[in-house]
């Protein structure tokens, strides 16, 4: 059987199990497509936000990150999965007892007026929607690899896909679709990892095969990756960062973001108890943590495994790198990886020399004394997860396996996004605002709609992205952080701020974090609208624009503040309200107006 018809019936298979499940969970009431009725099991909505938020730049991005940028990548690590810990203990249980259906009716109700809910409204919809282009980005590029079409047919196709398990299905849909792709993005994640380190370390367990010692040399696996990086002239793999302000930061705004993007939050709806809310962020810990406790095994595997295939004679015990690094492999020697990952234009070649070899090092350094005329192999990051059955030699299965986990991991991510842009739009600006008399059909036909056309936009901008998915992965996450988070954290812990501030808070965190992205990233992410160069001499303070959330998150904060300060106190009622949220006893099922 051919590779491609193996990749069919991988991708084919999951695709059918997952409409299949839409099909059998298909939502009968607005409490279905909202909240799945309200009576999921804590470990079963702990997979499904494990899958919700393993999206593709988890799942395809972030070990090729790792594996570019060593230690000071690790903050996607730390925040990414220390943005749960403050869902556990900050957020989810008190958002539970709450008992509503989705973000921006909480900050609605709590802050006691209608304008903080469109604000909030208007926060998770940019936040959402720029957070999904990515995934159903991804998505096109996956298909366009392995199912061998171009990346706008591959989009399309999980535009469809997508369509049918998540506006069918609603919430109740959604969550056991997410099962099935969690069980399927970490066996697909996990098993080439295995061989890989077993390969390279004799140690079957990637996360130990980090810390053994590679096979080939006898000396510890990062030991021997930092010595031969640097012998091509890139910094240490291990290396401390120069500027820990700014990885700080980026940390803080991946945590706080986490904490408060709305398709994450909205989980926590989903079960029948405070405690159970507890209980799905503590098993999403579990299931996030087998994938991310082994990508750093995977990335750096990954990184070494590529420049000694390269460059052979540093695969084993070197005494001189300086030798080593001169006698790469001939291009016409390429290893078959290689070849398949040209076609798609993620590896190029460039011979600059003509000397008919490869050369891959830093382009910074200073190696003219051999001849090298500028590196000649660049490779996308995106590939690496992707390809580590092809660089393992695995069977034909296990590069089908992978390529229907990575499109889980997008597709799950998309479905949760786009269902809460879907009932922001139904519940909190439809029913919240424009008409409150609406009956539960019509709001279920207005969510559906309104999901539709939102797959629509995703869609057509996931074809002509307004940037780089890094670019829109930190607009998405600076948003969040910056506004919803601290609405959410102090409509929880503070009986003193008013509607006033609140309002005040989010938009002054909204803007400053948009402004400070779009003079670096370009205005709405359009090229060359820039006012400044995207590098950190003309940061303020050394700041990244990635690393902007968290500033906002802190303004958002003072503003909500002092104007509660010298505004009146909100209303006795509301402090109550504020009173009873605190102590997370009891929660009854999700309620409506």
């Amino acid at each position: 059987m051919s590779q491609f018809a193996i990749n069919v019936l991988f991708v084919g298979g999951s695709f059918a199990i997952y409409i299949g499940i839409a099909i059998w969970a298909k939502a009968g009431s607005t409490k279905d497509f909202y909240v799945a009725g309200g009576g999921v099991h804590p470990i079963t909505n702990g997979m499904a936000i494990g899958a919700d938020w393993m999206s593709a730049a988890s799942f395809i991005s972030m070990a090729g990150i790792i594996a570019s940028a060593g230690y000071g990548a690790s903050t996607f690590l730390m925040g990414w999965t220390g943005g749960y810990v403050l869902l556990a203990l900050l957020l989810a249980p008190y958002l539970r007892k709450f008992g509503k259906f989705t973000v921006p009716e909480f900050i609605g109700d709590r802050f006691y007026s209608k304008s903080a809910r469109m604000v909030a409204v208007v926060c998770l919809i940019v936040a959402s929607l720029t957070y999904v282009i990515g995934q159903m980005a991804g998505a096109g590029v996956a298909f366009s690899r392995f199912l061998e079409v171009d990346a706008t047919t591959g989009l399309i196709i999980a535009a469809i896909v997508v369509f049918f398990y998540s506006v069918l299905g609603g919430m109740k849909g959604i969550t056991y679709t997410q099962v099935a792709q969690y069980i399927v993005l970490i066996i697909a994640y996990t098993i080439p990892a295995v061989f890989i380190s077993l390969q390279l370390t004799d140690n079957p367990i990637p996360p130990l095969g980090l810390f053994s010692d590679h096979s080939a040399s006898g000396e510890p696996l990062l030991s021997k990756l930092n010595e031969v990086v640097t012998a091509l002239g890139f910094n240490e793999y291990t290396a401390m960062v120069d500027n820990k302000l700014n990885m700080v930061l980026f940390t803080l705004s991946l945590m706080i973001g986490t904490a408060g993007l709305p398709h994450v939050i909205m989980r926590f709806f989903t079960v029948p108890k405070v405690s159970d809310a507890r209980w799905s962020a503590g098993w999403a810990l579990v299931f996030i943590g087998l994938l991310y406790l082994t990508a750093p095994a995977v990335a750096s595997m990954a990184r070494l495994n590529l420049v000694t295939t390269i460059y052979p004679d540093m695969a084993g015990q070197v005494e001189n790198y300086e030798d080593a690094a001169a006698n790469p492999i001939a291009y016409a020697d390429r290893p078959d990886w290689i070849r398949t990952w040209e076609e798609t234009g993620l590896i190029s070649f460039e011979d600059k020399n003509n000397d008919g070899n490869i050369q891959l090092y830093n382009d910074t350094a200073d190696f003219s004394n051999r001849g090298w005329q500028g590196n000649e192999l660049e490779v996308s990051n995106d590939i690496l997860v992707l390809a580590n059955p092809e660089i393992a030699n695995l069977p034909g299965w296990v590069v089908g396996l992978i390529a229907a986990g990575g499109l889980a991991a997008a597709l799950s991510t998309a479905a949760g996004l786009l269902l809460a842009i879907s009932s922001a739009i139904s519940h909190d600006l439809i029913k919240g605002a424009i008409n409150p008399k609406i009956t539960e059909k019509g709001e279920l036909r207005a969510a559906r709609i309104s999901m539709s056309v939102a797959i629509v936009v995703a869609t057509y901008l996931g074809v002509n992205p307004p940037g780089f998915a890094a670019q829109v992965v930190a607009l998405a996450f600076g948003i969040a952080a910056a506004s919803l988070f601290p609405a959410l954290m102090m409509g929880i812990f503070s009986k003193r701020i008013n509607n006033k501030g609140a309002i005040a808070g989010m938009l002054t965190g909204l803007i400053f974090t948009l402004v400070y992205i779009f003079v670096y990233k370009g205005w709405f992410f359009i090229p060359d609208t820039n006012n400044l160069p995207d590098t950190e001499a003309n940061w303020v303070l050394g700041i990244s624009p990635l690393s902007i959330g968290a500033v906002g998150a802190i303004l958002n904060f003072v503003v909500a503040y002092v104007v509660s300060s010298v505004s009146e106190e909100p209303p006795q009622e509301i402090q109550d309200l504020v009173e009873s949220v605190r102590y997370p006893k009891g929660a009854g099922i999700a309620i409506d107006h």
